[in-house]
């Protein structure tokens, strides 16, 4: 039984309406009451209160929301030919080496040097991909290269998409000419799908050619209004925006800080033409000795200009993330001293200004030429991220004073660390900061949790007894686990989901202080991940949502503008947990989590005179405690509308076991 159509006022028989309320209850596993008072609105939620974080975890940009499909392209990995291999076809001899290019940038240093000294049926390099190149059919693909010949000839160039049994999926042709570096640009369509292509490029003469930047990217990628957002996966692209989240944190995460800080993320080096972007080791590449990535490495084809367009794209603020003169202090722990901070407090201040800064300002014009006129309109800045310490303290400060002093209506985000449990002190480090924060009082303290699912029942009360005069709260990275913190045994299973939602039941209800909420990591690919759980799993040519990203999308599209006061009882040990907001046009949300395995039968009801239509929009996230999405099926878990006839001021719903539930009540 769903629902039970019950009263619709309380002038219907008395009688009547108890002896069948009573004989329902018999019939109830569990029995509730929820009364909402919708006459007294207790705060506003914030309006930018669920949103995104992205973080370069998982193959997230590079092979992930950045589409291109090529690994090293610029031959720039250490192992300068880490992802190709050399090819020969019928015959061919000859040489490919990476060399120093010429003339000779540190951004840009190497190129390719094909010798064919016997063509054959063609000789060349072949690239593997992100575990492997998905490609599908009908679709178009651009391939472009940078290339010349030095002896200022020509060289015909064969490119193709070949499948693992050599099944021919894109193929075309290029004529590289003359002694002068140039691009090159052609068009090829997919003849089938295919997951684990390989993209081939052959020599087809005698004579030698170099190469640099090969590339092959999607035709259609994601749009940004009537221009697309360079390389950015459509499926991927999509799942974000439905979300409708109110802002976008980028770029991490520990990314930020670097295991060092030469390693460290620098915004200055992910803008500007693709070959002056410096390739760098991806600080995941060898953070989990059980999940090892030697072939991770950061292009920033996906940098701090695209970050900007992406959000404006989903409708979403941005929320940068800088350095603030700190390594991870799980990893080095490496600092930059006080009096050579400069630079770093520089790149803050410059940050803004590329966002916001006029025209004919320094920052500001490099954006105009990177084609966005507009500013973006930043109003957030994090200053470090998950450090601690009186180290961190001191160099907030002098961050806090530049920023401050030339740009104060910044809203700046302050970090607290993950949870206690993992602090090196315990919660010592956390009351330490805590104790700075509120003399500092910076606008937005970032608070990260990441615990076992049983824990995030507990949290429910976490933010009842905080100082309301303090800073607002950002839980800006939380992700319940089904086994342990790092974890590889982690699942997205339904019930992790439901932890979360009842999570975020307890904050909306402190939402007068929590202001902003954020799930992390973000997206993961399956075979290149190393963190787990995730919100969006991927492979090269399909994507799904989890469980836990279908309970954001719901909090996020019913968030409503403010808290109603309401109170639950249910009988025996079993808890409910309720949220009840309204929009400013007089809409009710009434969320409620049921974590147990036995539906809850609840009278609901409505107090404050307001009148309600009859019928609700009802939307139902429920499954099996252990049910999760995957690949094969990525629909096993996903909301279901309905409409339930029967609102009045006393009514009767029945909520599903292992279930969040969204009523939206009609004024």
């Amino acid at each position: 039984m769903r629902a039970w159509k019950g009263m619709r006022d309380s002038g219907r028989a008395a009688a009547a309406g108890m002896f069948l309320w009573m004989g329902v209850f018999c019939l109830a596993q569990r029995q509730a009451s929820v009364t909402v008072y919708t006459d007294r609105p207790t705060h506003a939620i914030s309006p930018m209160m669920y949103g995104l974080f992205f973080e370069d975890i998982n193959f997230g940009a590079d092979g992930g929301l950045y589409e291109e499909k090529v690994k090293n392209r610029s031959f720039e990995f250490p192992d300068a030919m880490m992802g190709w291999t050399v090819i020969r076809r019928e015959g061919a001899q000859g040489e490919a080496a990476v060399v120093s290019k010429q003339p000779y940038k540190e951004s840009d240093a190497r190129a390719l040097r094909i010798t064919v000294d016997e063509s054959g049926k063609g000789f060349g390099v072949s690239n593997e991909g992100f575990r492997g190149i998905g490609l599908h059919q009908g679709r178009e693909y651009y391939f472009t290269v940078f290339a010349r010949v030095p002896s200022g000839a020509s060289m015909p160039l064969r490119i193709e998409a070949v499948s693992p049994s050599d099944l021919k999926v894109l193929e075309g042709s290029l004529e590289v000419k003359g002694a002068d570096w140039a691009f090159y640009q052609i068009t090829m369509k997919a003849a089938v799908t295919e997951p684990k292509a390989r993209l081939n490029v052959l020599a087809m003469s005698k004579g030698t050619v170099e190469l640099d930047m090969i590339s092959l990217f999607p035709v259609d990628t994601a749009r940004q209004a009537d221009r697309p957002i360079p390389g950015l996966r459509k499926d991927l692209v999509q799942l974000l925006a439905e979300v409708r989240p109110a802002f976008l944190r980028f770029p991490g995460g520990c990314i930020v800080e670097g295991s060092t800080l030469a390693l460290r993320y620098q915004w200055k080096n992910t803008i500007g033409d693709l070959r002056d972007r410096q390739t760098l080791i991806n600080r995941w590449n060898t953070e989990f000795r059980h999940r090892l990535t030697p072939d991770y490495y950061q292009s920033f084809g996906l940098g701090f200009f695209e970050y900007f367009l992406l959000s404006e794209q989903i409708g979403a603020e941005p929320v940068p993330i800088l350095n603030c003169g700190m390594a991870c202090q799980f990893n080095s722990g490496e600092v930059c001293a006080l009096d050579k901070l400069g630079p770093y407090v520089q790149d803050a201040l410059d940050l803004i200004e590329f966002a916001n800064g006029p025209a004919d300002s320094p920052w500001g014009r490099v954006r105009v030429q990177m084609g966005h006129p507009e500013p973006f309109g930043l109003k957030y800045l994090g200053i470090g991220n998950e450090q601690w310490g009186p180290q961190y303290i001191e160099r907030y400060k002098v961050f806090e004073k530049a920023i401050r002093a030339n740009y104060p209506d910044i809203k700046l985000i302050a970090g607290c660390g993950s949870e206690p449990e993992i602090f090196p002190n315990g919660p010592a480090e956390v009351a330490y900061l805590w104790s700075q924060w509120r003399i500092l009082k910076p606008d937005i303290v970032d608070e990260h949790f990441y615990r076992r699912y049983p824990r995030f029942f507990e949290l429910l009360d976490h933010y009842d007894s905080y100082d309301r005069q303090g800073p607002k709260i950002f839980v800006g990275e939380y992700a319940a686990m089904s086994h342990g913190v790092a974890s590889p045994e982690n699942r997205n299973n339904l019930i992790c989901a439901l932890a979360e939602a009842a999570f975020l039941t307890g904050l909306e209800r402190n939402g007068d202080v929590v202001v902003m909420t954020a799930y992390a990591p973000l997206t993961a690919h399956v075979e290149g991940w190393q963190w787990k759980p995730n919100l969006i799993w991927f492979d090269n040519l399909t994507c799904f949502g989890t469980p836990n990203y279908y309970v954001q999308k719901l909090f996020s599209q019913h968030k409503g503008a403010g808290y109603l006061r309401s109170e639950v009882k249910v009988e025996g040990s079993e808890r409910l947990y309720v949220s009840v907001t309204e929009e400013a046009d007089g809409k009710v949300y009434l969320k409620a989590v049921n974590p147990s395995e036995q539906s809850i039968l609840a009278e609901i009801r409505l107090e404050g005179g307001k009148a309600f239509s009859p019928k609700a929009r009802v939307v139902v996230l429920r499954g099996g405690a252990e049910d999760e999405n995957t690949l094969d099926r990525p629909d096993q878990v996903v909301p279901k509308e309905s409409e339930y006839d029967g609102v009045g001021s006393r009514f009767v719903y029945e909520f599903a076991p292992f279930s969040l539930t969204v009523l939206t009540l009609k004024p």
